[in-house]
């Protein structure tokens, strides 16, 4: 099994199993690549660490990702909100980024990725970001304040059902129910 498997108590490899969407094989491969992001003389206690924001940022599965710092603050459970995971943290992002994990799990954690206020509503601020760090910061590929307007006006229109002038998660839940490619795309494969 390596080295890796030893140091994972086998108790708690059938509780991350219940309580995930990962198979023994990917709880393993993630308590490895889990511990390779800390320094050495701290990876035989891996399941008690905290590895920073800044280490979680280097694994190639997030470094192209929109979204990288959001994903690490919706995942953290940190108490110092430095967004710094820890192992279960660690699974509980994969578990949900899954080819296994359902369409409603999902979409409840894309909804939180994308609501960058946090106030469990999405509204015309938190499209705006969701649509720049779609197109990118550049001033090449930033859209003007008129076709953001536009943009952001049209997604209103196709998803705000009570037409409050946000979307809220169930409105979400529902727009993404129509997207059939949504859960394929949602997902990271270490």
């Amino acid at each position: 099994m390596g080295g890796s498997a030893s140091l994972l108590p086998r108790d708690a490899l059938g509780e991350y199993q219940e309580l995930t969407f990962l198979s023994k094989q990917e709880i393993l491969l993630a308590y490895k690549r889990f511990s390779e992001l800390l320094p050495k003389e701290e990876r035989e206690n891996a399941c008690s660490r905290r590895v920073p924001k800044s280490h979680i940022l280097t694994l190639p599965e997030l470094r192209a990702n929109p979204f990288q710092h959001r994903i690490c603050h919706v995942f953290s459970t940190s108490e110092a909100g430095d967004d710094s995971m820890s192992f279960e943290d660690f699974l509980d992002m994969l578990s949900v980024f899954s080819d296994s994990a359902t369409s409603d799990i999902k979409s409840h954690y894309a909804f939180r990725i994308f609501d960058f206020d946090d106030d469990g509503t999405l509204d015309k601020k938190d499209l705006e970001q969701l649509v720049n760090c779609l197109t990118g910061q550049g001033e090449e590929s930033r859209l003007s304040s008129t076709e953001m307007e536009q943009l952001i006006q049209n997604i209103l229109e196709e998803s705000d059902i009570d037409k409050d002038g946000t979307i809220n998660l169930s409105e979400f839940q529902h727009v993404v129910s129509r997207s059939p490619d949504f859960a394929s795309s949602f997902k990271i494969i270490l």
